[in-house]
């Protein structure tokens, strides 16, 4: 199955296209909002899953929900394709699914993230690896590891990959 996740942001956005068929990135990115809704990549996918915001009863900013119109952007974007898609996660989701722990915090989802992969190629993160050596995650970063986290999340709890 091809997931297409998505880290929403107010201006940019990380995604990536996770094959979980061959447990494997086939597209990612941090581009901006318009250009990903225009990105082709939407196309071949079975499934969209996306990164939501909470507030945990904190005031928040301008920048929250300027994130949420993008999130229903990209929704409608997905429902006029006819791209379905299942679940909304929010870190409350992803951080039992990925690191057993409501507590974890973006440095242990990255860490968790990269435990998935093989560590196959060079440097100190050989799951990204090198130029000379690329890794089975490399040019995934930055927001598309957090798209990225959202694609497991959503295939460990639907059964569509083990750990």
């Amino acid at each position: 199955m091809k997931v297409f996740a998505i880290d929403p942001g107010t201006v940019q956005s990380g995604f990536v296209v996770f094959d979980s068929d061959k447990r494997q990135v086939i597209d990612s990115g941090v581009v901006e909002n318009e250009e990903l809704i225009r990105r082709s990549s939407w196309a071949d996918c079975d499934i969209m899953v996306i990164e939501n915001v909470a507030s945990y009863g904190l005031a928040v900013g301008q920048t929250t929900f300027d994130t949420v119109i993008w999130i229903g952007r990209y929704i409608q974007y997905a429902v006029s394709n006819r791209i379905p898609y299942k679940k909304l996660f929010k870190k409350v989701d992803i951080n039992p699914t990925l690191c057993f722990s409501n507590k974890a915090k973006d440095t242990n989802i990255r860490r968790a993230v990269l435990d998935m992969f093989e560590p196959t190629g060079g440097g100190k993160n050989p799951e990204i690896g090198t130029k000379s050596q690329p890794g089975p995650l490399f040019g995934v970063s930055s927001h598309a590891i957090s798209a990225l986290a959202v694609a497991l999340t959503y295939c460990l709890q639907n059964g569509l990959i083990e750990r």
